[in-house]
């Protein structure tokens, strides 16, 4: 944005801009209509998001977002515990739920390993993860997305649990290579579900 902008209409477009798929174009143009809105409603824009962030936090069992200390997913009796579903990110998991075909439980990682970005295993919530696989659970789903870093996070992921004698799947390549969990259609992610392969 151009130096005859106030300086408080390009921090807030600063700020924006850092949000996934917003550019400086539009969160200029985003930056202009808060401005112009009246600010009562700007106030309870932002208490919102204030108070949304700081009263979501991570399920102690799956790392999904919850208000409560445990997630609903993990709360439900009638989930089957002993299959979990291993994805990148919250949006996952509502993407997966959408379908309404799966009832195991889920577990988040929160990232996947690129070591080109300085992501390791300490990054994510892979511990987590391992201190989850008790007795009682008999089969992982690496549903991560089908990219180089989904993959790299399944196989690094998958050779941990081998050991374990825990059965580890992954989603079948119903879902096309390089895409998004969040993007793909329900019969799309209900299909690679069923069809999933042992790693």
């Amino acid at each position: 944005m151009a130096e005859y902008n106030p300086l408080p209409l390009l921090l807030v477009s600063e700020q924006l801009a850092k949000l996934p798929g917003i550019g400086m174009k539009s969160a200029g143009r985003l930056a202009y209509h808060i401005l112009n809105m009246p600010v009562e409603q700007v106030e309870e824009f932002s208490q919102t998001i204030l108070k949304a962030r700081k009263s979501v936090g991570f399920c102690k069992i799956c790392q999904n977002f919850t208000e409560q200390e445990i997630c609903s997913v993990c709360a439900d009796e009638g989930r089957d515990k002993s299959v979990i579903c291993v994805v990148e990110s919250p949006k996952d998991v509502s993407a997966f739920e959408r379908t309404g075909g799966f009832e195991g439980s889920y577990h988040v990682l929160h990232g996947l390993l690129s070591p080109t970005d300085g992501i390791t295993p300490d990054d994510i919530r892979i511990r987590e993860l391992m201190a989850r696989l008790s007795g009682d659970v008999e089969e992982v789903i690496m549903a991560t997305n089908p990219t180089i870093e989904g993959e790299t996070t399944a196989s690094y992921i998958g050779r941990l649990i081998k050991p374990l004698g825990i059965k580890v799947t992954r989603l079948a390549y119903g879902l096309p290579a390089g895409s998004m969990l969040e993007y793909a259609d329900e019969v799309t992610l209900q299909r690679a579900l069923e069809n999933r392969n042992e790693l």
